[in-house]
């Protein structure tokens, strides 16, 4: 799934920018935005080995949506901090705000998918 590559390309690059944050952040920004970019990643392949189930298959990408949603919070805590630029942001955001897009689709056209896994 496209949407798959996509949040795991995404989550490399939240690792790396956060690399650069402050040490004693480590504990608190670093490990959420890391936790939670990845999240939409594992979540995202959860719901594939789900799609039997559409149920399932929603209710996984819908936790997907909400850590994508988490990540985008997690950068207004690092613009707001000064940790990133408003261009880093807005870049990252932007691919985060694609990625949820990209969610919301799949989850409105879930029959699609889960009917080719019967």
């Amino acid at each position: 799934m496209k949407v798959y590559q996509q949040s795991r390309a995404e989550a490399q690059r939240i690792f790396r920018l956060s690399q650069a944050f402050p040490r004693d952040e480590r504990f608190s920004l670093t490990d959420q935005i890391r936790r939670s970019s990845r999240a939409v990643k594992s979540m995202i392949a959860e719901a594939w080995a789900h799609r039997r189930y559409p149920a399932a298959f929603v209710s996984k990408l819908t936790g997907a949506l909400g850590e994508a949603t988490e990540t985008q919070s997690w950068l207004d805590d690092a613009l707001d901090c000064g940790y990133i630029s408003a261009t880093q942001h807005q870049d990252h955001d932007a691919a985060w705000q694609s990625i949820g897009g990209m969610l919301n689709n799949t989850i409105e056209k879930a029959d699609d998918f889960c009917r080719s896994a019967s």
